[in-house]
């Protein structure tokens, strides 16, 4: 995963924050660093392209860092064919956008309600969406865990881009590897995500998903925006009052229209001078003309990219009620009355007391009405257990024999 938050207001607004998770696959280490060599690069490369309109530059980063892993992948036997997703969520003052590869998602929850926001490149998806079905309506034997698209294999790849979707305050943004898709149903991780801070969100999403076999690599991203006006706030200081319009930064000029702005500008100035002045006035015109297409072809390119008018892909395509429910927390409990079976199974050195504490509190909610503090107090019986488990677990050894050390 990786983190790129903008440095300061005038970065923010050009740029946003950028979030990314990446998934590998192949061998083991091949697969580690596949997923290093995106999150490592797509940052980098996104910045590094401010010529671009963000939905450009972040395209153009996603399939630099797919040349980088192709290459890397044809010059080492240990790494061929080596892969990894990737899915990028932009937060800039126009709204939210995702570039996407592979099946880790992005999802958007806004109040009690969890919208899936990039389509599964995987076999199953592709099959339920060719035949205008969903994927509970593709046969079993057909294997979930086929994608049909990533990083890395082929020297080219297509990149879904969605969005710009509008923000409000209050609404919270998940990243996930389908290490966390794969054991819990949305339902289930919107309630939690819409019940708990997004620190103790993100935790107890990992902890349950570790409770329930953990079967794969689980990465948790989760970004909350407290008040789209500010989204450029950094340490605790918001850096402007207002999330600003549209303007154009004049340091961002393209070169070539800077360059024949100024020529025809000084071819305008020079027949002046020499006593042409239809000529002068023609310069002067087409040094209009020059500028007048600059702005315009920005204002496209920003509209189409940028603008929440110029909507790219069809997200969300997948939409689900988390509201905490008897029904809805039914997972929760029986995974909590499980763990308490343990206790006299297994000589942890672990007070459960508090693990009963909560088990009582959430009884107590839910006899009173108050499903999300049951879901609270169950979640809450799920970190202290998990937080034991790694507390007085020995450090496993690394399974990787590799250098991912790559420069």
């Amino acid at each position: 995963m990786a983190v790129s938050l903008a440095d300061d207001d005038r970065d923010w607004r050009s740029r946003g924050h950028l979030f990314v998770v990446a998934d590998g696959m192949g061998a083991h280490a091949a697969g580690e660093l596949a997923s290093q060599l995106a999150t490592d690069n797509i940052p980098h490369a996104y910045q590094k392209r401010r010529d671009l309109p963000p939905c450009e530059s972040i395209i153009a980063a996603v399939h630099e860092a797919n040349a980088k892993i192709n290459t890397k992948g044809q010059n080492s036997v240990d790494f061929h064919g080596m892969g990894t997703t990737c899915s990028c969520l932009l937060l800039l003052p126009d709204g939210a956008m995702a570039a996407h590869v592979g099946d880790s998602r992005v999802y958007r929850l806004r109040g009690h309600t969890i919208e899936q926001l990039t389509f599964d490149h995987s076999l199953v998806w592709e099959m339920a969406a060719a035949g205008h079905a969903t994927e509970d309506d593709v046969p079993a034997y057909v294997p979930k865990n086929v994608i049909t698209r990533s990083l890395g294999p082929n020297a080219t790849v297509k990149v879904d881009l969605e969005g710009p979707l509008p923000i409000r305050a209050g609404d919270r943004f998940l990243l996930c590897s389908d290490g966390l898709t794969g054991p819990l149903n949305p339902q289930l991780i919107g309630m939690i995500l819409a019940s708990l801070p997004p620190e103790d969100a993100a935790q107890t999403l990992v902890d349950l998903a570790n409770l329930l076999g953990g079967p794969d690599n689980i990465t948790v991203v989760v970004a909350e925006v407290a008040d789209p006006t500010s989204l450029g706030q950094k340490n605790g200081r918001a850096w402007s009052d207002a999330v600003m319009p549209l303007t154009v930064d004049k340091d961002s000029l393209d070169m070539y229209a800077a360059a024949a702005l100024a020529v025809a500008m000084a071819a305008g100035v020079g027949l002046a001078l020499t006593g042409f002045t239809m000529g002068a006035i023609a310069m002067a015109v087409m040094a209009v003309a020059i500028l007048a297409g600059w702005l315009i072809h920005r204002a496209k390119s920003h509209s189409e990219c940028g603008g929440v008018r110029g909507h790219h892909g069809r997200a969300p395509y997948r939409s689900y009620s988390v509201a905490p429910s008897a029904e809805k927390i039914e997972m929760l409990s029986d995974i909590v009355r499980q763990l308490e079976d343990l206790e006299a199974q297994r000589s942890w050195p672990f007070d459960w007391k508090d693990v009963h504490s909560d088990r009582h509190a959430a009884h107590k909610a839910i006899a009173g009405g108050d499903y999300t503090a049951a879901v609270v107090a169950y979640s809450s019986a799920v970190r202290r257990l998990m937080q034991s488990v790694r507390a007085h677990r020995p450090e496993p050894p690394s399974d990787s024999g590799i250098n991912l050390n790559v420069g």
